[in-house]
């Protein structure tokens, strides 16, 4: 297979063998392979698969290869007239997966 449209963390992800995808942590440990078995759309070099909702016979084997925190997203927050301000930041932990193959 060539890509494929999958869906991961409530988000739909373009996955190509041997390359990264980012999204919500897994709890799972480093190093430790996955099965994502909710393929919407996979397409090779001479046919195309859509799934109505997802794929049957398709799988996107894929290995988790690190925990991270994403960039810092500033909340600010404050009434008019009244000198009440705050600042909050989040960092999201997110999760890197390397896509080995789509079979």
């Amino acid at each position: 297979m060539e890509y494929a449209i999958i869906e991961a963390s409530g988000r739909q992800f373009w996955v190509e063998p041997k390359k990264f995808i980012e999204f919500n942590r897994l709890m799972l440990k480093i190093g430790s392979t996955i099965l994502i078995r909710r393929i919407l759309f996979a397409k090779s070099k001479t046919s195309t698969h859509i799934g109505q909702p997802y794929l049957q016979n398709i799988l996107v084997r894929g290995k988790i290869s690190k925990h991270f925190l994403g960039p810092k997203i500033l909340v600010f927050k404050m009434k008019p007239k009244k000198k009440y301000r705050k600042k909050i930041g989040h960092r999201q932990k997110m999760t890197r997966l390397l896509i080995h193959k789509i079979e």
